[in-house]
């Protein structure tokens, strides 16, 4: 079966930086930041008290049609998807054929420390555990509008919110469906937040990503979603088309709980693998957005494996990481990197790595410091790793 060509033609996104599309990628490329301390809840005791928060942030349940709000992470999927469906021109009769495959790595899970609590002070609330599953936004979205297409939900750790996108394009590639919604979210909250510091991912400084005095990363929350179209039935109702998605993979380093695999053999896998799928040569690629955690063996392997698939071309291109302006977004971070990859496209610049202090000999690419840069892209590549060992990345085209 000949496989169909598949058209990014919405965006949507709620992050520490803006809730809507255009100021977060107005306030990216200015270099700003929206890491701050904590607000929502006590953050004592946890590795470091700040994070990538949104804030302030209202929710109106009525314009969803909804008598209450629904966990704060469904919120913010919520609000991506109004505005990404709005985005592509998408119709209630239009999306009821639609699907969705969405990622997240914690699910509702500020209604799950509401649970808790309620369950400890002998008063139970049977809503908040409901919230706290992971299908539940799933179910909220497909409630919202009328999605009767192939829905799923994908939940391995970091690499989630790529690949969701990558495995929402096959399904409309191979004819299930002819428009998909891929979207990642999450919210912060107590529990995960004092896992990951136990698991000392969390620096207790600053995230600093590809610098040499890097010691961590920060996490943050939001939500990013986009519309996914069969290219031919976008130009024939006439949608805007933003670029294509030619070609992505997933693969599972299998190697440890936190840390990479040596040489970043399994990032290497995976984009030499997406890259295969696009059936587009190495050179072809103008510039990578980086999963760049600033961790202390993450992103020297990531430049590894970079630098192992493009060879001499590395040196040539421009490859950033966003996470220090916004943290890591966790189920998120994927579809939110991938639509700031679509707005490079589109806009012809770089996004800046910012926070970056001082070079390390081992990550030695040009990672757009501090600074964004025009620069004229056909292609480029997203990259997302995960706790665990998982990886994905997407490959977009412009048209």
């Amino acid at each position: 079966m000949k496989r169909r060509r598949v058209a990014v033609t919405g965006l949507g996104v709620v992050t520490p930086l803006a809730d809507n599309v255009s100021e977060f990628w107005q306030r990216l490329i200015k270099g700003e930041r929206g890491i701050k301390p904590i607000t929502k809840f006590d953050p004592s005791g946890l590795r470091n008290p700040k994070a990538g928060e949104v804030s302030p942030w209202q929710f109106a349940p009525a314009e969803f049609g909804m008598a209450a709000a629904p966990d704060e992470a469904t919120q913010f999927l919520l609000v991506a998807a109004q505005q990404a469906i709005c985005d592509a021109g998408l119709t209630r009769e239009q999306l009821a054929e639609a699907g969705a495959v969405l990622a997240t790595n914690f699910g509702g899970a500020m209604s799950w420390e509401r649970f808790v609590d309620s369950f400890l002070s002998h008063a139970p609330q049977s809503g908040h555990f409901t919230e706290f599953r992971f299908d539940t936004a799933l179910t909220h979205l497909c409630h919202c509008w009328p999605l009767s297409g192939p829905t799923s939900l994908l939940s391995i750790a970091c690499a989630s919110g790529t690949a969701a996108i990558g495995h929402a394009v096959d399904l409309i590639r191979y004819g299930q469906a002819n428009i998909m919604l891929a979207g990642g979210h999450d919210a912060l909250a107590p529990s995960h937040l004092a896992g990951l510091s136990v698991l000392r991912t969390i620096t207790a400084e600053d995230i600093r990503p590809f610098s040499k005095n890097r010691s961590g990363t920060l996490f943050g929350e939001g939500a990013g979603l986009v519309v996914l179209e069969d290219y031919n039935h976008a130009q024939a109702r006439g949608a805007p088309i933003y670029c294509e998605v030619i070609g992505w993979a997933e693969n599972s380093n299998a190697y440890h709980l936190t840390a990479p695999d040596e040489g970043g053999a399994g990032m290497r896998r995976v984009l030499q693998t997406a890259l295969n799928d696009a059936q587009v040569d190495s050179n072809t690629i103008d510039y990578i957005n980086a999963h760049g955690t600033g961790t202390e063996y993450h992103d020297p392997a990531e430049t590894q494996a970079i630098k192992s698939v493009l060879g001499d071309h590395a040196y040539q291109i421009g490859v950033s990481s966003i996470k220090g302006a916004i943290g890591h977004l966790m189920g998120a971070a994927g579809v939110v990197e991938a639509i700031a990859t679509v707005k490079a496209l589109q806009e012809g610049v770089l996004p800046p790595t910012v926070n970056y202090d001082a070079p390390d000999p081992e990550c030695d690419l040009d990672y757009v410091v501090n600074q964004a840069r025009p620069s004229s892209i056909s292609y480029a590549a997203t990259i997302s790793a995960g706790i665990g060992g998982s990886n994905a990345c997407v490959i977009l085209s412009q048209v």
